[in-house]
């Protein structure tokens, strides 16, 4: 573990500590989180520490998390709706809630809550997404709220 040197913060709960970097890595780095449109740096870099750890979270597969599933199919395709309808159904208890929107006459868009275990979560997007006639799928893995601190 690095050796940290910790000034306590008169606010409740804040410690501050302090980062050396080159100062062309610096000055790149606020170039990014100026165009993201961060207020100062320790908010951005609190979002790179939660980033890691949600990272981290869903690699180990055994946490509990929460996503979002996006699929865009043509509705048309032979069985395809009860197939995803069936598969959606077999993981009712992690999947809280679906918006399906109606794209033009033929394509639909599918939006996926899930919650559960990591590594559950994946197989689900994998399955939903690997569908035979899906166009398209992506999966946003995240940690509970809680998870972030």
């Amino acid at each position: 573990m690095p050796r940290i040197r910790k000034k306590r913060s008169p606010l409740s709960g804040i410690t501050r500590f302090g980062v050396s970097l080159d100062e062309r890595l610096l000055a790149k780095f606020d170039r990014l989180i100026g165009g993201k449109g961060y207020a100062n740096r320790s908010e951005a870099i609190r979002d790179l520490i939660r980033e890691s750890l949600v990272r981290e979270q869903w690699e180990l597969g055994d946490a509990d998390a929460v996503g979002t599933l996006t699929l865009v199919y043509d509705h048309e395709t032979r069985e395809l709706e009860e197939r995803l309808t069936e598969l959606q159904h077999a993981h009712y208890q992690a999947i809280v809630s679906t918006l399906h929107v109606h794209l033009d006459p033929h394509h639909c868009l599918e939006v996926l809550v899930l919650r559960g275990k990591a590594a559950l979560l994946k197989s689900i997007a994998d399955k939903l997404i690997g569908t035979r006639g899906v166009k398209h799928g992506t999966f946003s893995a995240t940690a509970e709220g809680k998870a972030l601190g």
